[in-house]
């Protein structure tokens, strides 16, 4: 819906929308006591803006029908700014409320958008439930199937539900499921207790309902989670349609099935315990057990859990559930009597689907892997590593269809061998493979006149996919663990394709909770971290807090997110401040794992200060600094801004030589690394008169680095005048690089470039952005993409490139193409409203004869700048080429030269 604005005597179209709170779509468990409002703005016309606007929140959509704000209405703010800050009463919890923007003419009219609701959650006050379980025994690999029928005694006005367990589970009501996969994701339990929230108002009947829950406890001291203890939590409140309240709980009521179709203490399916086999004999299950009408003599009383009602901090989950997004209908590629072998494709994350007439008795079983052994049957292993147990089985009760997945963990795999059934397994009609995982938009896009580098970004988006699972995981299949310097890289492509900043809001929330008491951090987390194999640390990837912080903080341009995590990043860095040896003037090796670069790297770790740890430090100390400003503190800003100065120098006088103008990789090492001196130079600590001399040694060089290194390469390549040869390494087919991995069939990228460890690793899918921002040249300039350069980089091989990147503010999409004589080119760019652009195209110095037209009317000519063009503000000639300054809009742009 358009909404127009009375602006003097013309009409301003200009659409008010993607209204969100906390960042978020109609939230529906809002639990946060700091509420953000915030918009985005889009028009036909150019450079369009508001004069004015203001927030009115209201408890109904009929108040705000009729103009009424009784909840709270803003200040006017102006037009150009896209949030507002709620400063209104203390709001009531398991409550709706109804919200939009209004916007004021300079005539004194009013228009607003259209309105949107937000759902408090439950605070703490509210909280009534006791966690439960099937019995008071803590177990390994336990499943607790629980229920509760009540009563329905008027019309429902409004219902919700809120729901947790540890560690997932799946809830229904009268039999149908609601809700997402994976659920509640994975925390600290005792920091923070994720739960959810659903509106059920038109799901409950009148009379008699049955609430119902397979939860599913872990319990395997693994990797990717906190024991913690078995629990299942639900609280149901009932608004009726007089006006009274209804709130249904769990506790000591509750009833819990006797004999449960899935087997208790099944082995864990990877070496590092992260999901366990789900054994499952359908001949005990009975689907009557979710509904009202079931034997009672099935049932026994549940048991209160071990878990007291205040010990967990309850924290309603921001980020989505796992979803199921494709569902591939696989290939048979092999087998024998004994086995069929399935082809998914790819590498997926999710979990197989099979249909049959039941064989009372029969067990089939579904083994999953990567990839196939010399016979064509399905490797026993889990990635590179044998495991004996990476399947799932189910064991058939006879009926005439039956329908199953192993859907309480994710499963990562791209071959199925399934075993078992008698008769010949139709794909399609027995078998489908279920893709799924945590269901974050992807809103980015890239493409291109290569082939090569489109399959490049698809592998990208694919393997990302993959490994979101409740947690930004490095492999979806091995570890499924979170690593600091891990969700770093895939920050990369996650802040300009997928609508991540709950996701990395996640990863930074649950580091703080396992924050150690000198400050530093466990190697991955969520983890069992008293576990000895677990109980590792790399200090170099402690210092990623403080670069993720900053990258999400520059894409959503939220100060709020500095003030969140500044303490725990302080406290980060505190301590390899407080280690730095005072004679040498470097922080030490100190504890933990030293790799500066992954996988296999070459750097020469034989010293105790390494360039790359110094150097990440400095860039950690830099942001501390820069975020102490921002906020107010700024004599802690000049104390760490003095604090990194004194680290600066160090770094050179130590690790730099003059005479080979090149960093060496540590305290008295002979090697001149490519990967040292390209975060050197991308940090800009070579002095300046060695900078050319040390790029061009930089961009010369055999590729030598690694998935770590590779991005600083890139970065400094793309942004020093070096972008062909930063290009030709993302572009290039042979082996080392990722267009070698794209030429194996791989539709997933590896963990590094040999076939050797994970296929399907996340960190290493940087280039999609990398296309994105120097390709197709989008770049943000300013914090929340208040200006944007569009700076292509147009090879010659290249006959097109496009992109489109989500913003606070809209999508920026730009095209750019040769022109059929070569001899120019067509651009077409979409700003939104509210951002500025800098649009720059480099071009030889030779050319003279210019001639630049947006939509046939002409902006450069006769060397100088034609005025007169909507939305065009500027248009300078620089050595390199034009730069040309844009307000929001839509151009089309041809540059034709001579």
């Amino acid at each position: 819906m358009k909404t127009y604005f009375i602006w003097e005597k013309e009409v301003l179209h200009l659409q008010i929308h993607t209204l969100k709170v906390n960042g978020l779509t109609k939230p529906l468990g809002i639990d946060d006591y700091s509420l953000r409002f915030s918009w985005q703005l889009s028009s036909e016309a150019r450079a369009a803006h508001l004069p004015a606007c203001l927030i009115r929140v209201a408890t109904s959509l009929q108040q705000l029908h009729e103009g009424i704000s009784d909840v709270w209405e803003s200040e006017l703010v102006e037009g150009g700014t896209l949030f507002v800050d709620y400063t209104g009463r203390a709001l009531d919890g398991h409550t709706r409320y109804w919200w939009q923007v209004a916007a004021l003419g300079t005539d004194g009219h009013y228009a607003a958008s259209e309105p949107a609701y937000w759902d408090t959650g439950l605070f703490p006050e509210d909280w009534q439930a006791e966690w439960v379980w099937s019995s008071p025994q803590v177990l390994v690999n336990d499943f607790a199937y629980l229920r509760k029928s009540f009563p329905i005694k008027l019309s429902v006005t409004y219902a919700k539900l809120f729901i947790s367990a540890h560690n997932v589970a799946q809830v229904y009501l009268n039999g149908e499921r609601i809700g997402g996969y994976g659920s509640p994701a994975p925390t600290h339990p005792w920091k923070q207790k994720y739960y959810l929230a659903y509106d059920i108002t038109t799901a409950l009947q009148p009379g008699m309902n049955c609430l119902a829950a397979v939860a599913h406890y872990l319990g395997g001291n693994g990797q990717n989670y906190v024991d913690g203890l078995p629990g299942f939590r639900a609280q149901l409140e009932v608004l009726y349609s007089d006006g009274s309240r209804d709130t249904f709980s769990t506790d000591s009521t509750w009833d819990s099935l006797i004999d449960i179709p899935h087997r208790v203490g099944t082995p864990y399916q990877q070496n590092r315990c992260i999901s366990a086999i789900e054994d499952f004999d359908a001949r005990k299950y009975d689907p009557d057990w979710m509904h009202v009408e079931f034997d009672r003599t099935k049932l026994a009383k549940a048991s209160v859990a071990q878990i007291a009602k205040e010990e967990w901090p309850m924290k309603w989950q921001e980020i989505p559930e796992g979803a199921i997004e494709e569902l591939i209908i696989p290939l048979e590629v092999g087998g024998d009597s004994y086995a069929q072998v399935f082809d998914a494709g790819k590498i997926v994350s999710g979990w197989p689907r099979l249909t049959f007439k039941g064989i009372p008795g029969v067990t089939i079983r579904m083994r999953y892997s990567e990839d196939l052994d010399a016979d064509g049957h399905v490797k026993h292993n889990v990635c590179n590593e044998t495991s004996e147990h990476y399947y799932d089985q189910y064991t058939m009760r006879g009926a005439e269809t039956e329908t199953w997945q192993p859907d309480l963990s994710y499963k990562a795999f791209r071959y199925i061998e399934i075993t078992g059934y008698p008769e010949k397994i139709v794909p399609g009609t027995n078998l489908v493979i279920a893709s799924a995982h945590t269901d974050i938009a992807c809103e980015g896009t890239f493409s291109c006149s290569s082939e090569l580098l489109n399959k490049l970004y698809a592998a990208s988006i694919q393997t990302q996919k993959n490994n979101t699972l409740g947690q930004l995981v490095d492999c979806p299949h091995r570890e499924q663990a979170q690593y600091l310097a891990d969700s770093d890289l895939q920050a990369e492509l996650l802040l300009f394709n997928f609508d991540a900043r709950h996701m990395l809001e996640k990863l930074l929330s649950d580091f703080t909770s396992a924050q150690l008491e000198d400050g530093t951090f466990p190697f991955v987390f969520p983890s069992n971290y008293e576990n000895p194999e677990f109980n590792l640390q790399i200090p170099e990837w402690d210092l990623h807090y403080c670069t993720v912080l900053r990258k999400l903080y520059f894409i959503y341009g939220d100060q709020r997110l500095l003030t969140r995590h500044y303490e725990s990043a302080k406290r980060m860095v505190d301590y390899y401040i407080s280690i730095i040896d005072l004679e040498v003037g470097l922080v030490p090796i100190d504890k933990g794992w030293h790799i500066s670069d992954w996988p296999y790297p070459s750097v020469d770790h034989s010293s105790n200060f390494l360039t790359v740890q110094n150097i990440k430090l400095l860039q950690a100390i830099r942001i501390i600094a820069d975020i102490a400003s921002l906020i107010g503190l700024s004599q802690e800003s000049l104390d760490y801004t003095q604090i990194a100065d004194n680290l600066q120098t160090s770094i050179v006088q130590r690790l730099y030589d003059p005479e080979l103008k090149l960093f060496r990789d540590c305290l008295g090492s002979e090697q001149t690394h490519q990967g040292v001196n390209a975060i050197a130079l991308f940090v800009d600590l070579v002095p300046q008169g060695d900078r050319e001399e040390a790029i061009a040694y930089v961009a010369a060089k055999q590729w030598e680095c690694n998935t770590v290194l590779s991005l600083p390469l890139l970065r400094m390549l793309f942004e020093n005048g070096q972008q062909e040869a930063a290009y030709r390494l993302i572009n290039r087919e042979e082996y080392p690089g990722w267009g070698h991995i794209i030429n194996q069939g791989a539709k997933t990228l590896w963990e590094g470039w040999d076939d050797i460890e994970s296929h399907c690793h996340a960190w290493n899918g940087y280039p999609a952005r990398l296309l994105q921002e120097y390709v197709v040249g989008i770049q943000p300039l300013t914090p929340g993409f208040a200006d944007v350069r569009i700076k292509p980089y147009m090879p010659e091989d290249l006959a097109f490139a496009e992109a489109s990147v989500p913003t606070v503010r809209g999508h920026v999409r730009v095209r750019w193409e040769r022109t059929i004589d070569t001899l120019g080119f067509h651009f077409t760019i979409c700003i939104p409203v509210s951002m500025n652009a800098q649009f720059i195209v480099d071009m030889p110095g030779s050319v003279e004869s210019v001639q630049i037209m947006e939509t046939n009317k002409v902006i450069w000519e006769d060397n100088k700048f034609q005025l007169g063009v909507s939305g065009v503000q500027s248009c300078e000639r620089t050595n390199a080429g034009f730069e040309i300054g844009l307000a929001s809009g839509s151009y089309d742009f041809t540059l034709i030269h001579g």
